[in-house]
C-alpha cells in the first residue's frame, strides 16, 4: 500500500505543488488585508490548502491519463507510472475523481463566489491537457490555469474579483507560461515529430527562450506593480527584486545550444521564487503592518 501511495505521489509530482501554493496563500492574505483589513482565518487557510491539493492532484493525474500514449513514446517520460505499468488507467481515473471531489468539497466551504466560479476552474484543469494537440498557445493556457491559485485564494476570503486580483492573476500566468516554454524546449524534437504544438516547435528554441524572457520581464513589472495597488511596501519590494534576480539567473543558465541545466531552472529556481515572493509579502503585511 505504501509503495502504491509513493507511486501516486510521484505521478502527480506532489512536491511541485510548491509552485502555486505560496501564491494561493499570498492571494488570500493580500485580499483579506487589502479589502477587509484582516488576516484570513486558519479555517480559511485550511480549506484553501485542501482545494489546492485536490486541484493539483486532479489536474496532474488526468494529464497522465490523457498523455499516456505520448508518454510511452517519449524517452524522457516512458518511465512514468502508466506507461511503465506501475498504475492502471482505472486506478488513476478513480484518483482523479476523488481529487476533483476534494476540490469541490473545499470550495463549498469557502466564499459563495468560490463555488460559483468552480466550473471555470474545473474546465481549465481538464482543457489544458488537450491544448498541445492543436495550439502553440498551450503554455499561456497552462499559465492561466495555474494562476487560478492566487485568484482562487483571493476570492476564497473576499468573495470578489477586482483589478488588483486580476493583475496578480495575469502576473502569475505569465510567470508560469514563461517557465513552461523553457521546460518545453527539451521536448522540441519529440513534439515536432509527433505533430504536437508548442512555442518551441512554432518558433524554434532560440526565439522561444526570448519569448520566455519577455514574459518574465512583464512578470517582474506585475509583481512590482502590486506594491502600488495594495498594502505592500518596501519589504515586499525587496522580495520582488530577489525574484527578478532568480528569473535572470534562470535565463542565464539555459541557452539554445545548452539545455543541460534546464531542470535547475525549471524546478529549483521557480520553486524558490514562489516561496521568496510569498515570504516577503507575508513579512511585509504582518511585521510592518
Amino acid at each position: 500500500m505504501f509503495n502504491k501511495i509513493k507511486v501516486f505521489l510521484e505521478m502527480i509530482k506532489f512536491e511541485h505543488t510548491l509552485f502555486a501554493l505560496p501564491f494561493a496563500f499570498m492571494g488570500s492574505i493580500l485580499g483579506a488585508i487589502t479589502l477587509q483589513g484582516r488576516m484570513p482565518s486558519w479555517t480559511e487557510i485550511g480549506w484553501i490548502l485542501v482545494a489546492m491539493v485536490g486541484a493539483r492532484s486532479a489536474a496532474m493525474a488526468l494529464n497522465r491519463v490523457i498523455d499516456a500514449a505520448y508518454d510511452a513514446k517519449n524517452p524522457r517520460t516512458a518511465n512514468r507510472a502508466i506507461p511503465a505499468g506501475l498504475l492502471k488507467f482505472g486506478e488513476v481515473i478513480v484518483f482523479t475523481i476523488v481529487s476533483f471531489g476534494l476540490l469541490i468539497w473545499a470550495a463549498s466551504k469557502l466564499q459563495p463566489l468560490s463555488f460559483l466560479l468552480l466550473p471555470i476552474a474545473v474546465f481549465m484543469l481538464v482543457f489544458y491537457s488537450f491544448t498541445k494537440r492543436f495550439t502553440w498557445l498551450c503554455h499561456v493556457i497552462l499559465g492561466l490555469t495555474i494562476a487560478l491559485a492566487p485568484l482562487g485564494g483571493w476570492v476564497a476570503v473576499t468573495n470578489v474579483v477586482d483589478w488588483t486580483a486580476m493583475v496578480f492573476f495575469l502576473t502569475v500566468a505569465l510567470w508560469t507560461a514563461g517557465f513552461d516554454i523553457v521546460y518545453a524546449c527539451q521536448d522540441y524534437e519529440f513534439d515536432k515529430k509527433e505533430g504536437l504544438h508548442s512555442i518551441p516547435v512554432r518558433f524554434g528554441i532560440a526565439k522561444s527562450l526570448m519569448i520566455a524572457r519577455g514574459f518574465h520581464i512583464v512578470t517582474a513589472v506585475g509583481f512590482i506593480s502590486l506594491t502600488f495597488m495594495t498594502e505592500l511596501s518596501w519589504l515586499y519590494l525587496i522580495g520582488t527584486l530577489i525574484a527578478a534576480g532568480l528569473m535572470i539567473y534562470e535565463h542565464l543558465i539555459v541557452k539554445p545550444n545548452d539545455l543541460t541545466r534546464l531542470n535547475t531552472a525549471f524546478f529549483t529556481m521557480n520553486g524558490v521564487l514562489s516561496v521568496v515572493v510569498f515570504v516577503f509579502s507575508l513579512l511585509d503585511l504582518v511585521v510592518l503592518r
